[in-house]
């Protein structure tokens, strides 16, 4: 599967965020229109807010920010919101964080690899077919049955890499 360059990467300075979020929530309308599936307003709230940057959001932020906007959310309703979003591919979650990102490749046929950068908490989305058939493989050969992956590799990003030479 082919990548987009805004997940390619960590996002440059000149990145258009806006019309990131714009596209992703797009295509994240066409996707349950498609499915039959309904994008709640709260959903969709939900979606928009875990885009809103590049960097892993935890529930209780999104739940913190949902009480701002004058939502009565409660972490139940949130948590089901999340779940929605999970199961049609909408966003991944980042285990190691407890936290959620947007899915720059909506639809649960694909598991991604992530960066994250321990320094500006951002995370750049890999979703590379080789590592996933090579575990697919190694899985297969052991007999093993794979039931969740997720594969986080943490470091520091080219931009605080730079930041931090000229410290």
């Amino acid at each position: 599967m082919s990548l987009s360059k805004q997940h390619q990467q960590f996002p440059t300075a000149d990145h258009d965020h806006q019309h990131c979020v714009e596209r992703a929530l797009h295509e994240a309308e066409n996707y349950c229109r498609k499915r039959g599936v309904r994008l709640t307003k709260l959903r969709h709230r939900v979606l928009e807010l875990i885009w809103a940057n590049h960097r892993p959001v935890g529930a209780y932020d999104l739940l913190q920010h949902l009480t701002l906007d004058g939502h009565k959310a409660a972490p139940p309703t949130v948590y089901r919101s999340l779940d929605f979003l999970l199961e049609h591919g909408l966003i991944h979650r980042i285990n190691s964080l407890n936290a959620f990102v947007g899915c720059d490749h909506p639809g649960p046929d694909h598991s991604a690899q992530f960066f994250i950068c321990h320094r500006c908490g951002q995370a750049a989305e890999l979703d590379d077919t080789k590592i996933e058939s090579a575990i697919a493989d190694h899985a297969k050969r052991i007999g093993f049955s794979i039931e969740r992956r997720s594969i986080e590799i943490t470091g520091i990003c080219v931009h605080c890499k730079g930041e931090h030479r000229n410290a």
